[in-house]
Parts: structure tokens; sequence; C-alpha cells
């Protein structure tokens, strides 16, 4: 495999079950899948495919029922709870279709939240929530509370609270389902910008064939399983630096 094409994930014979009702549901069947490193891919699928389950896996909030995942070359679902969690707060940011704000809080004091799961002193961590916000272009929103922002730029805050920490994997769960168009199209131009010029790491579940078309690489999910190859929408704008 080319330096480029190095896999940051790779998933073996994963399954995934739940227990409802007195019987157990598998929701994802003896699953294979490798993302490159610096790629941009999206899941799409129609609901109850797994989709969802799937990034849950991938961002060690959930553990597999059987298979492996590892992620950067770790065993995360090998990993114990309390390693688990500094593994995400470390290296994964989330962002959510619902946004999932404080609305207590500032849009720089939202952005600074995964830095308390860190050992970064209270004045860095301020230093790297704005440096987030500049790059989402919210520099002048910083002191602005959730009830104050738009759709839009509650989602740009939202992404840049997953990349303040520097996260190694972006994963997006239905980032655009709750904006128009036009901001919809700014967040996932956002996205790729942050795939470009950073070289992030971002899996994308989608609804929405445009914010597909967005992505490097669209993978589709069926009752719990990969449907096919898959082929590239573009080629991967990063290449992995040695």
């Amino acid at each position: 495999m080319s330096e480029q094409a190095e896999s940051i994930i790779r998933l073996r014979s994963v399954t995934k079950e739940f227990e409802r009702g007195g019987e157990r549901l598998r929701v994802l069947e003896n699953l294979d899948l490798d993302v490159g490193r610096g790629a941009f891919e999206a899941l799409m699928g129609p609901s109850g495919s797994g989709k969802s389950t799937l990034l849950n896996l991938m961002a060690g909030l959930d553990r597999p029922s059987g298979g492996s995942i590892e992620i950067d070359r770790k065993r995360i679902d090998q990993m114990s709870e309390g390693e688990l969690a500094a593994w995400r707060a470390n290296n994964v940011g989330f962002v959510f279709q619902s946004y999932n704000l404080l609305p207590v809080l500032t849009a720089v004091e939202n952005v600074e939240l995964p830095l308390l799961l860190t050992p970064v002193a209270s004045s860095e961590r301020r230093k790297r929530a704005e440096t987030a916000l500049r790059v989402v272009g919210l520099q002048d929103r910083m002191q602005h509370y959730p009830r104050q922002l738009s759709g839009g730029q509650e989602q740009r805050v939202s992404i840049a609270r997953a990349i303040v920490t520097d996260p190694i994997l972006i994963v997006a769960d239905e980032p655009t389902g709750d904006l128009d168009r036009k901001s919809a199209d700014e967040i996932l131009t956002l996205l790729e910008t942050l795939n470009r010029t950073m070289g992030k790491t971002i899996v994308m579940v989608t609804h929405d064939p445009a914010a597909a078309e967005r992505a490097s690489m669209t993978r589709h999910l069926d009752k719990g399983r990969l449907k096919g190859e898959e082929a590239p929408n573009r080629e991967p704008a990063w290449e992995a630096k040695t």
C-alpha cells in the first residue's frame, strides 16, 4: 500500500448487536473496512442500515460485539473504558446534526470544553479555542451565545470544537441535516478545507447526495453490510507526509 493510501481506520469482521424486546438485533454483519489517512469519506444508506452505529464504533463511542477496530494502528476495541475515554479526548473530533452546544456558554467557552479533558493549561486552552474559531471564520463571534448565532454559525462552532484538540479523525453525523442549502454548502466547504489543507481524515454520515458528492469517496451501507466496491468521487487531495 502506498504511503498516501495508508489506512488510518481498519475494521475486520465487525459485528454489532443490540438487545430489543428480549431479542438480539444484529445491526452490522461481519463488516470489513479500510479508510485511508487523509481521506474524506461519506457513508450513505437507508434509515436503520447501521450508518450511525458504524460511525460510533470508529469514534470509540461504542464497542463491537465481535471483530476488531484499529485506528491509527491502535486496537481501540481492546482498550479499557478509561483508556478509551482518554483516546477519544485526544484523537477524535465530533460534529453532530444538532450542534450539541451548551446554551449557557459562549462560543469560545463551548469550543474549550474538549480541552478540559486534557492536561492543557487554562491560558493555553483559551488560546487554542480562539485559534479554532478563527479557522472556521468566527473570530467576531467568540463571545456570542448559541441563541445569538444562526444555525450555520452554530455548526461552525461545533466544527471548531471538533478540531480544537487537533484530532487525527473527525466524525460527522448528518452535519448539514438541520441547515438550509446555502448554510449546508458553507459547512461542506469548510469540511473540504479541513481535509485538503490540514489533512484531517473525515468520515461523514449523510442522507444528502449533494453532501456526499463533496467527499472523495462515498460508501453505501444496507442492512449492516457495505454494498460492493466503491469508486472514488475524486482523487484525495491530501497526501500523507513522512
